[in-house]
């Protein structure tokens, strides 16, 4: 099959990939209502068709914490991706790099930020509060020495949803030599991906956090264990200071769904948050990240970046977050399901998609630049 779509790319990746790691990438917590919603909802805002308006000249870029966007999508966080592709991470970074996106690089990827970075573009670094403080201040002194331009701050994982499509494909839950045997039968099954991934993208391991285990030889797996144990589930805004004093360049806060969440983000300095529900990964029930977008947008767009991410399948979806006040999208699954499906090349081709579906709609919306686009473009009535 030939991907004309996010949804073909998703597809691909859940041939190509062992069970238990399109499991991991394609589910959400619980019984994934919110996942559901994030999709649903987007699909439901209609927009608003224009006619007989030149359409000969497009601006599709956007400029935001120092950065040009050629357009407005950036590749979010996403963990483990090196078990999807080999070293995984740097196939992304160099697809976002050629297409003149920023890529957001995960704590918990495969490859660490210095690995990334040795690909000609310093990665947007991410990172969560960790028990650990000494090693999280050596984390984030590495990233800036690499030169990585916005530190991507999650707040909204303090410990980790209930995943039950990861108990059930044995991803998490599972132990001893059955989990093992099944596991490698999984593997053996997609005999493209263990030549690619398992024979040649060693080592398997979390880059950023492996040097804080002291075991060697662990599955990537185990070191979920380790994360959850040092997530601090009793941070609190006032542990920004903290950071701050750490690092001198932009923070973005992720993990934003409440207005008042919103402008405590703007108190303690931050440049910038993303409106998201982590991927519908962590609390099911809530609302979606697009529904709660427009009030954030208006309470606080004025005084620092606005982003979303969740449920961005499309060009069009793109368009319509920006409508309703987002300075520009991230996408997670999408470029992830991308990677599984064909590596570095498939990364590029689903950004080629998106930037040909968001043309379209600019052109048939009458939008000739993205910078001004406002919710003149959505039919609401």
């Amino acid at each position: 099959m030939r991907a004309a779509s996010v949804s073909d790319f998703r597809e691909l990746a859940r041939r190509r990939l062992p069970h238990i790691f399109f499991e991991y990438i394609d589910g959400g917590s619980y019984a994934e209502e919110t996942l559901r919603r994030n999709v649903a909802d987007l699909e439901a805002i209609a927009l608003r068709q224009r006619v007989m308006r030149d359409m000969s000249k497009l601006d599709m870029g956007v400029e935001s914490l120092g950065q040009a966007f050629a357009m407005p999508v950036g590749l979010a966080p996403v963990g483990m991706a090196g078990m999807y592709a080999r070293r995984g991470e740097t196939q992304a970074a160099r697809a976002a790099a050629e297409a003149g996106l920023p890529f957001c690089l995960s704590a918990m990827g495969v490859c660490d930020a210095a690995e990334v970075a040795a690909t000609g573009a310093p990665p947007w670094f991410q990172l969560y509060m960790l028990k650990d403080r000494g090693y999280m201040q050596a984390l984030l002194g590495r990233a800036k020495a690499l030169g990585c331009p916005v530190l991507v701050f999650t707040v909204d994982l303090p410990t980790p949803g209930a995943r039950y499509r990861d108990v059930r494909s044995g991803f998490t839950g599972s132990s001893g030599v059955s989990g093992a045997v099944n596991q490698a039968l999984d593997g053996l099954a997609h005999p493209a991906w263990m030549w690619d991934v398992w024979a040649h993208g060693r080592p398997h391991s979390l880059g950023s956090v492996a040097g804080a285990l002291t075991q060697q030889g662990r599955r990537v797996t185990d070191f979920l264990g380790w994360v959850a144990r040092n997530f601090d589930r009793s941070v609190t805004w006032a542990d920004l200071d903290w950071v701050r004093q750490n690092w001198d360049g932009p923070i973005v806060i992720k993990g934003v769904l409440d207005v008042e969440d919103a402008r405590e983000a703007v108190r303690c300095g931050a440049q910038g948050l993303v409106v998201s529900n982590h991927g519908g990964r962590q609390l099911d029930g809530v609302r979606s990240s697009i529904s709660a977008l427009p009030r954030i947008a208006q309470a606080v767009g004025g005084d620092l970046e606005v982003y979303m991410d969740g449920g961005i399948r499309s060009g069009l979806d793109v368009l319509k977050a920006l409508a309703l006040g987002a300075k520009a999208c991230f996408v997670g699954r999408a470029w992830a399901w991308a990677l599984g499906a064909g590596g570095e090349k498939g990364v590029a081709q689903m950004l080629a998609t998106l930037r040909s579906e968001l043309a379209v709609a600019m052109i048939l919306t009458g939008c000739t630049k993205l910078g001004d686009a406002g919710a003149d473009l959505l039919d609401l009535d």
